[in-house]
């Protein structure tokens, strides 16, 4: 069974940044992409950023492209998301998940696991 923690979230003023890392145990073969998502209160939950578990592709929203940066090591079976000029509306829970299937990267639907999350909160 695949296990996903998060950490790195915490509090801090717009133009900062954070870096949020997500610990994998059980990570089977067969995982093909891990992401991030965020739910800010009252909102759906909403793809930020995937990456492909061996090829290395990645994938962003619109909203955080130029601004974020997701990475992973397959070694320490980590995937990252640098979050650099923050913004008080990028404020959620962002949590870390994993899928076998290729398909829309940005589904939650598509994703076997996931993470309890971690909240991001950045002021003005």
């Amino acid at each position: 069974q695949v296990q996903l923690v998060e950490s790195g979230g915490g509090l801090v003023q717009a133009g900062g940044s954070l870096r949020l890392s997500c610990a994998a145990s059980g990570i089977a073969f067969s995982t093909n992409k891990m992401g991030w998502f965020r739910q800010a209160p009252g909102k759906e939950r909403d793809a930020v950023a995937t990456i492909t578990w061996r090829g290395g592709s990645t994938y962003y929203a619109d909203s955080v492209k130029g601004r974020f940066t997701i990475s992973r090591d397959n070694a320490k079976n980590t995937v990252y998301l640098q979050m650099n000029s923050l913004k008080p509306e990028d404020t959620a829970v962002y949590y870390c998940a994993a899928r076998t299937r290729i398909g829309v990267w940005s589904r939650l639907d598509e994703y076997d696991y996931w993470g309890q999350g971690t909240q991001v909160t950045v002021s003005s």
